[in-house]
Formats: structure tokens, C-alpha cells, sequence
């Protein structure tokens, strides 16, 4: 697909061309920024898993105050988790959102040339 766009930005003028290069880039911008809330992600969920694990150990040992403070950090973990989840799918709309507009533009444009 990124070829055929490619061809059809041939024809069209040099401001439609601009405008086409200018959302290409801003595509990439995003799927940086999804690359980056993606490893942020998984490095969270290994946070909540060494929590979990960390718990179930101290429970295991009797370590009543310990434990008491894992399950606080636990809670947190998940708490900062959920919102690392929250901002990853956030941006994975939107760069279906951009993707489609960009595609919608680009398909109307060079239908009209």
C-alpha cells in the first residue's frame, strides 16, 4: 500500500505532495511515541509481576509487615500500570485515527487530479 501512495503523490501538486510528506511525518511521530508507551508497558507489567512475586514470598515467610508494605507498593504498581495501559491504547487510536484521515485525504486528492 505505501508504494501505490507513493505513485499517486507523483501526480499531484506540490502543496498536496507537502501536505502528504508533512502527515507521513507526523505517522512516524506517533509510532515512536506508541514504541516507547509499548517497552514502558512491558517494563511495568515485569514491575507488577517482581510485586506480585515479592508479596507471595513475604506471605510465604510470615513477614506480616512486610507484606503490608508489598501490598501498598503492589497496589501502586498496578495503580501507575493502569495508567501506562491507558496512555498506550490512547495513542494506538490515534494513529488509526491519523492513518485513516491521511489515507481519506490522499484518496480524495488524488481522485479530484
Amino acid at each position: 500500500m505505501g508504494s501505490d501512495l507513493r505513485r499517486r503523490a507523483a501526480h499531484e501538486s506540490p502543496e498536496h505532495s507537502a501536505e502528504f510528506i508533512a502527515s507521513a511525518a507526523r505517522l512516524e511521530e506517533l509510532h515512536e511515541c506508541s514504541a516507547l508507551l509499548r517497552r514502558t508497558r512491558m517494563r511495568a507489567e515485569e514491575i507488577v509481576d517482581e510485586a506480585r512475586a515479592l508479596l507471595a514470598e513475604a506471605e510465604q515467610r510470615g513477614e506480616t509487615d512486610r507484606v503490608l508494605e508489598l501490598r501498598v507498593q503492589l497496589e501502586q504498581a498496578r495503580g501507575l500500570y493502569r495508567k501506562v495501559l491507558n496512555a498506550y491504547v490512547t495513542i494506538c487510536h490515534k494513529i488509526t485515527e491519523e492513518r485513516q484521515e491521511i489515507l481519506r485525504e490522499h484518496m480524495g486528492l488524488s481522485g479530484a487530479a
